[in-house]
């Protein structure tokens, strides 16, 4: 008998989710810069049915795309605490790329101020740790040089890419995004008691390989840094060897709480 890929659906503004019954644990996943849910479709099919997928939809983007963009990280993260109730009980982890993987620690240290449960590991990707200097500041570059740096990181499909109409819709949100998290500044807190699995391009301009040791003071648990082929996007050249990285680690924790 075949087995039909659950597909990522929108529920709420902010969830979408593949619905996965039998599953034992959500994975959680925020997207980079510009993007929306469907960053993460393609991982429906690749995560083994004991892991159900939920993406976050942020406004400015795709179905959201007539909403303004959060010009502040403290009422983004205050309205996710909310938002995302429905997919933050049980078991699960955060998943986040870039500005995402800002977004997934700003939420885990919320969640932890609210006195509530948080995720139970959290996985970073290609974003230099707090603190980190000498990462190229993108925000303020002029329209022109903007572009060509998006252009140059990747993670544009040609097709939108040389479609002018487009790209000027999406220009913006990408501005917006980079602004927003270039100028946060994390405020020092405890370390989290959750892991945290750090993961990066070998040659990604964004987050260098000296950038990304600090990650390890944020957390007084397990720290893994792993490292693959590639620049800022190394997640879209082989998404199917990150989301089995992923899932060893995932399940095999939650293995050892149960048995």
């Amino acid at each position: 008998m075949s087995i039909v890929s659950p597909e990522l659906a929108g529920e709420t503004p902010y969830i979408w989710r593949a619905r996965q019954p039998q599953s034992r644990h959500r994975l959680i996943c925020f997207p980079h810069a510009g993007a929306g849910a469907t960053a993460y479709a393609e991982w429906a099919a690749l995560l083994p049915p004991e892991i159900e997928l939920v993406a976050v939809q942020l406004p400015g983007r795709q179905d959201r795309i007539a909403e303004e963009p959060f010009s502040e990280v403290g009422p983004l993260v205050s309205v996710l605490t909310h938002a995302l109730r429905p997919v933050l009980g049980g078991s699960y982890s955060f998943f986040g790329h870039s500005c995402g993987a800002a977004l997934a620690f700003e939420l885990a240290k919320a969640l932890r101020a609210k006195g509530q449960t948080g995720p139970e590991h959290l996985f970073l990707s290609a974003q230099a740790a707090p603190g980190a200097t000498g990462i190229r500041q993108l925000h303020d570059l002029s329209d022109d040089e903007f572009r060509d740096a998006m252009l140059t990181l990747g993670g544009i499909d040609e097709e939108i890419a040389n479609d002018e109409f487009v790209m000027d819709s999406l220009v913006p949100v990408l501005r917006a995004d980079f602004s927003l998290w270039e100028r946060h500044r994390t405020a020092p807190e405890a370390p989290l008691d959750c892991p945290i699995t750090v993961l990066a391009g070998e040659e990604d301009p964004q987050a260098p390989k000296d950038s990304l040791d600090g990650w390890r003071d944020q957390t007084n648990a397990e720290f893994t840094l792993r490292f693959y082929s590639g620049g800022h996007f190394y997640f879209l050249d082989s998404p199917g060897i990150v989301v089995s990285a992923i899932a060893e680690k995932v399940l095999g924790a939650v293995a050892g709480r149960t048995a």
